[in-house]
């Protein structure tokens, strides 16, 4: 990632107000936790009958008739909860954004498989580009820069939330280059830099949990860098980013905390996707059972570790000194088999001092019919219980962390590479070459 070091910080733009989006259909709520079978329930509502409110998400070409949001559950799950509502997805123009803050969106993640799909699929991008390549700039560099303007831009659209909350809340996350997972030093490097380029107080650096960047986390929080640390999938890596926050903290020489934030980002959905395939390979009755019910147990006992961790005296010495918890975030919310409820992986979530970041679909659903209660500790033993029952069966709890940290990072790195293809063949469609 060394041509990230080339970058410039982007000439600042006006943002103007877009339409807002119509207002959603009511429709009745149903009962969420673990699904006791494959079949859709009765009364679950398909997405597809609510049209209008995906319309009104980002990156649509429709817009609303210019009335204001109405309160959503949304709001409910940040009031009544204590649980953040952030948005997985970002794109031009960054104004799209304006009426899902509306709603009660309380901030955006992204990610290099988000960022290919925005850029190689328009045309927003086209005359920065062209800009910045006919100026001298490689692929690599102009594709940063692209990044670093959203990012910027957004940050400055959820700002006053940032303000409105002492830092609590209205981040922006940028991921760190994904061919730096086995680079602890560059993982640092790079962090500091995409700091110091975007310069917003509420932006996330993104890290992934992966063995070598457990220690690029202690560096960077102890540099007073706000991370967001990303593709958790177990609860040993959990504990790991945990200890490497608060090595961190305990590191950093300040004598004021407060400003340095983190988020613990813990996927959910591809955890079932994994565990249901392994499960069926077995075929009993007992571990057919057991589908779709793996991710959530994990996420329950994640957070029973987060209330653990940041309590008694080690986490007390730190409160003295301004330091905030390292909230939970639940990522990878949405769901991958249609035979789930489609709020499965946020309704059963909440939780307080928690994030659930949710890309298109799953937002429109928890908009929709979503339910707001407390939910995250509501069945811990049940949870435990699963938990056991899946190790029993031969599951292999730190074969299915692994795995899947493989599988997301990889997943990404081929994002990251096919958009740079995607720039390189844009800059020659548009007979530039690159240096």
């Amino acid at each position: 990632m060394a041509s990230i070091s080339n970058l410039s910080s982007p000439a600042a733009t006006s943002l103007k107000s877009s339409p807002l989006p119509p207002k959603p259909s009511a429709t009745t709520a149903f009962s969420l936790g673990f699904p006791s079978k494959l079949s859709l329930p009765s009364s679950r509502l398909s997405l597809r009958t609510n049209a209008p409110l995906a319309a009104s998400l980002l990156c649509s070409q429709v817009g609303g008739n210019g009335s204001h949001v109405k309160r959503t559950t949304l709001h409910d799950l940040y009031e009544k909860q204590g649980q953040s509502p952030w948005y997985d997805n970002l794109c031009r123009p960054v104004t799209d954004l304006l009426p899902l803050i509306e709603s009660g969106v309380r901030g955006v993640t992204s990610n290099p498989a988000i960022f290919q799909k925005a850029i190689s699929t328009s045309n927003a991008y086209n005359d920065q580009f062209r800009e910045l390549v006919q100026g001298g700039k490689d692929i690599e560099s102009a594709y940063w820069e692209l990044v670093v303007k959203d990012i910027q831009d957004a940050c400055r659209l959820f700002e006053s939330i940032y303000d409105e909350t002492d830092g609590g809340d209205g981040y922006v996350s940028v991921e760190v280059s994904p061919r730096l997972a086995d680079d602890t030093q560059g993982t640092v490097d790079a962090a500091k830099y995409l700091h110091k380029v975007v310069d917003r107080p509420n932006v996330y650096i993104k890290i992934p949990a992966t063995a070598p960047c457990v220690p690029s986390i202690k560096e960077v929080i102890s540099l007073g860098i706000s991370v967001n640390v990303t593709l958790i999938f177990s609860l040993s890596r959990y504990e790991a980013v945990i200890d490497a926050y608060l090595e961190g903290l305990e590191a950093s020489g300040l004598d004021d905390l407060s400003r340095v934030t983190s988020v613990a980002s813990f996927f959910v959905s591809r955890v079932d996707t994994l565990v249901d395939k392994m499960l069926e390979k077995i075929g009993t009755p007992e571990a057919l059972d057991l589908r779709g019910k793996a991710a959530n147990a994990q996420a329950a006992l994640a957070f029973q570790l987060y209330q653990k961790k940041f309590s008694g005296p080690r986490w007390e010495a730190l409160v003295k000194k301004g330091a905030k918890k390292q909230r939970l975030l639940w990522a990878s919310t949405s769901v991958k088999n249609p035979a789930y409820p489609d709020t499965l992986y946020v309704a059963p979530l909440v939780g307080p001092d928690t994030v659930s970041t949710m890309p298109d679909q799953a937002l429109q659903a928890f908009i929709d019919h979503g339910t707001v209660g407390r939910t995250i500790d509501a069945n811990v033993s049940e949870a435990e219980g699963i938990y056991s029952a899946l190790e029993k069966l031969g599951i292999d709890w730190g074969f299915v962390g692994s795995q899947l940290e493989l599988e997301g990072v990889d997943s990404f790195k081929k994002s990251f590479e096919s958009l740079l293809d995607s720039l390189q063949e844009k800059a020659n469609s548009m007979k530039l070459v690159s240096l």
